[in-house]
């Protein structure tokens, strides 16, 4: 992790690297530290780019949202699709800024809710986790034909990154009849080091805070499929651990938080990877320790590693006085562009 491929804006790199003309991050002075610049996006929300909403039905016949950029022609563009993270929607602050940077150019943007998260329950039992590329198996060869032959391209942030990035892995040279691209911000490609490290220190103010929403909603899927969770356990537990054991690990088939966070990283899958992937991370990521981050050795050829000192978990502020969000989406659209 060393090497100037993978640590840019680490250790800039010679002229003619891959990253050479790659945007540079320079991070705001002015907010130090992985857990400030993952909070202050929050304070400096784009505005909510124009979306048309689709809802489409499962094969298991459940349903999920699509939120398009709503645009004013009609003519074949490029498709800039996005994965978001946990507990995310189309009106997370990295959502709202790469869709207002795709509307810019005047391309197709697509940010795909998973099961739950687009402002109403979905119908099953089942919801969403880390390691679901099944949803991708059957919802990119519906999507990708209505592109009319042109480029589609995926971001998948946080959590949306892992399963990303476990799809590419598992679908190899595939991939490439779908994806022209991929991108895949933050994602915490070892769920174990992650799970672990949300249970720990000032990190377990993210823990409350997914979970003041992942509660209700588990404890209303208990009353509306009686016998299938423990509710005590579910209202009792504090920790994503606890909430992985009682709820994740059990409606999704796996034996227990440990069980799931093994078969869904997609660290082990990385190498299988044929479609050409930025695997973006922050080294002061405070809920992806830097240690669980994929080494070289561990990359296919078709994937650029960008990790960056400085970022936060998905944070990525930049200027003053009060910051703004466009790196992000400026780094993402020109590997898009480019490949670097």
């Amino acid at each position: 992790m060393s090497t100037q491929r993978s640590r840019p804006d680490a250790n800039p790199p010679r002229h003619g690297s891959p990253t050479a003309h790659a945007p540079l991050f320079r991070p705001a002075r002015w907010l130090p530290g992985g857990h400030a610049q993952t909070i202050w996006p929050r304070f400096i929300l784009p505005p909510a780019p124009a979306y048309a909403r689709e809802r489409i039905d499962t094969p298991d016949s459940d349903f999920i949202d699509l939120d398009w950029l709503a645009s004013p022609t009609d003519a074949p563009a490029p498709l800039v699709m996005l994965f978001h993270g946990l507990e995310g929607s189309s009106h997370s602050h990295y959502a709202r800024a790469l869709m207002h940077a795709v509307a810019a150019r005047g391309w197709n943007g697509l940010v795909v809710h998973a099961r739950g998260c687009s402002g109403e329950p979905n119908r099953l039992l089942r919801a969403y986790h880390s390691g679901d590329s099944a949803e991708l198996d059957w919802l990119l060869p519906l999507i990708v034909p209505r592109m009319q032959g042109q480029p589609v391209y995926a971001v998948g942030v946080s959590l949306g990154g892992n399963v990303l990035c476990k799809w590419l892995g598992e679908q190899g040279s595939a991939g490439t009849a779908l994806l022209r691209a991929a991108a895949s911000v933050c994602a915490p490609v070892d769920l174990g080091a992650s799970g672990r490290a949300l249970d720990m220190g000032l990190n377990r103010v993210y823990t409350q805070y997914f979970l003041r929403t992942m509660k209700p909603r588990a404890l209303e899927k208990a009353a509306l499929f009686p016998g299938t969770l423990d509710a005590r356990a579910i209202a009792a537990g504090h920790s994503i651990r606890a909430f992985d054991d009682a709820v994740t690990s059990q409606i999704h088939g796996f034996r227990d938080a440990d069980d799931y966070w093994t078969r869904s990283s997609s660290r082990p899958l990385l190498a299988g990877v044929r479609v050409p992937l930025l695997l973006l991370q922050a080294l002061n990521d405070p809920m992806v320790p830097a240690a669980s981050l994929a080494t070289p050795d561990m990359l296919s050829p078709d994937i650029l590693p960008h990790y960056t000192e400085q970022g936060g978990h998905v944070g990525y502020v930049s200027g003053s006085p009060k910051g703004h969000l466009d790196w992000l989406p400026q780094r993402i659209l020109h590997f898009f562009d480019t490949g670097y």
